[in-house]
């Protein structure tokens, strides 16, 4: 497929992804919650933004970072070496993580902590769980038993740490699963899986991405403790103005910024790459100008997606949650986020691909239609519990223990498979339209609902009750895939008994 068709697709994906949003928000802008006309023009701005730099940075992490991840993990395999996985896995970790889009839009609205501070201690905390990761898989550790150790250390954690902490830390787990991270991960893990033989070897190259997830979580919880007196919030800026020549003069002003920190967020993955490729990989001329090409690519996208983020979409997702929070039918809300989550899920790329990848492995048994449909009902559930959240007030441990502890539990009697897909998609739902636009809004209807001093604790957290649907959702596909399998196995069974007593009985005749 050539660069022109594969933009081209990516485009469409891209547009499938953001449409959904922008027509519920056009809806609002019409009827319950009106905004200004400057704010409405930087508002479609942004959204072609958006579009654009998806399309753009999707196919630079396609033909890119997967391809630098495979000749990475390939490489990694061929060295035989468990010093040189560790050492790689951790700075490859730590590099692809600092330019991850999502995490850098959520980094933008923590309060708590400086910018750079949180970017690099979640970077640190997901090589470190990647070197865990791949270790996992070197020497078949099973996965649940990571999972459950890990996570009631998280928790532990979580007791000593300011409950300003709670939230962010689990969203932060959730956001690093992003379209910079995931495919990289994904390929590391799969060639490292070949050097062993097993019949397990392939599927346990799952369950990287759900390690990962673990680490950020870790290190903003460590972070509170740090820094426990840091919990001043500042109110988002509403931008100034009244025409559409003051909204474009916004995305002007703000451009130089956004070109200058994709540039030094993607320094080191290009550093690190050019001299792996000298002194170990040395790939051809060809191979080498299609992969530099592809980091065009991904800054491109970068740069159109920061700015259009930041300077068109969340400001206006924040002024229409607390229009709508401030009035009598604030309660509004509760249904509202619900149809947007349906939506969104339903329009994430990568929900796509997760589908298609269950129905593969369950030979049909379990449909992508009916994976798209629950995980649709599951990301409507979620937000409807975080908007419940917000209007009242009630702790995010209240959800995340009874959640975690569910899902951790299922994944003992859950097929591994499903437990490893399970876990590697909780980032999967909260693709960039979480973190761009549902947070936003949350932190404007909390902060017209319960005042600024809320919003730390109640507003932040939707990503994670985001993340956390699939990891329940998928697992009861996976019992309910055991159950059918068994009870086609059962059928198989008497039949085939009934066919020997057929036979048995001729064979007395004759």
């Amino acid at each position: 497929m050539s660069n022109r068709s594969m933009l081209y697709e990516k485009f469409h994906e891209a547009v499938t992804s953001v449409l959904p949003i922008t027509i519920i928000v056009i809806l609002l802008c019409f009827t319950i919650a009106p905004i200004p006309n400057n704010m409405f023009v930087a508002f479609i701005i942004g959204a072609i933004m958006l579009i654009g730099g998806m399309a753009f940075f999707t196919l630079g992490a396609d033909t890119a970072m997967t391809p630098i991840g495979n000749k990475v993990g390939s490489c990694m395999t061929k060295s035989r070496r468990v010093w040189v996985i560790v050492l790689v896995s951790f700075l490859m970790g730590v590099i692809i993580t600092v330019s991850e889009p999502d995490l850098q839009v959520l980094a933008d609205q923590i309060p708590t902590i400086k910018n750079a501070v949180i970017i690099i201690a979640v970077a640190l905390g997901v090589g470190i769980f990647l070197v865990i990761a791949m270790l996992r898989i070197l020497f078949g550790i099973p996965l649940s038993y990571l999972l459950i150790g890990f996570y009631i250390i998280v928790f532990i954690t979580a007791t000593f740490v300011p409950k300003d902490f709670w939230a962010a830390a689990f969203d932060s787990g959730g956001v690093t699963t992003g379209p910079m991270t995931v495919p990289f991960i994904m390929a590391l893990g799969v060639g490292v899986s070949n050097i062993r033989s097993d019949r397990h070897a392939g599927n346990d190259s799952f369950g990287l991405v759900a390690l990962c997830s673990i680490g950020p979580i870790l290190a903003v919880l460590i972070l509170g403790l740090l820094y426990p007196a840091e919990g001043a919030y500042t109110p988002v800026e509403i931008p100034e103005g009244n025409s559409s020549q003051d909204a474009i003069m916004l995305f002007v002003s703000e451009f130089p910024k956004y070109l200058e920190e994709v540039a030094i967020a993607l320094a080191p993955i290009i550093l690190f790459f050019l001299l792996f490729n000298v002194m170990v990989i040395k790939l051809a001329k060809k191979a080498l100008i299609k992969i530099c090409i592809g980091l065009v690519h991904t800054y491109i996208g970068l740069v159109l997606f920061l700015t259009g983020v930041n300077v068109g979409f969340m400001p206006v997702g924040n002024y229409i949650g607390k229009l709508i929070g401030s009035t009598d039918i604030f309660w509004i809300l509760i249904p509202l986020a619900m149809v947007i989550g349906y939506f969104i899920v339903a329009a994430e790329p990568a929900v796509h691909v997760l589908n298609k990848q269950v129905e593969e492995i369950t030979a049909g048994t379990i449909p992508a239609r009916a994976m798209e449909l629950s995980l649709s009902i599951g990301m409507a559930i979620s937000l409807a519990l975080a908007m419940i959240r917000v209007i009242t007030g009630i702790s995010i441990m209240c959800f995340l223990i009874p959640g975690y502890a569910i899902a951790l539990l299922l994944s003992l009697f859950t097929p591994k498979i499903f437990t490893s897909i399970a876990f590697d998609s909780g980032g999967v739902a909260s693709g960039p339209m979480t973190a761009t636009f549902l947070l936003p809004f949350a932190m404007g209807a909390c902060e017209a609902i319960g005042g600024v001093d809320r919003i730390i604790t109640d507003a932040f957290g939707i990503v994670a009750m985001v993340a956390m649907t699939p990891l329940i959702m998928i697992q009861l596909l996976g019992g309910i895939y055991r159950l059918r399998t068994r009870k086609e196995e059962a059928m198989r069974i008497r039949m085939q008994e009934k066919i020997q007593q057929f036979a048995d009985e001729d064979i007395i005749e004759l």
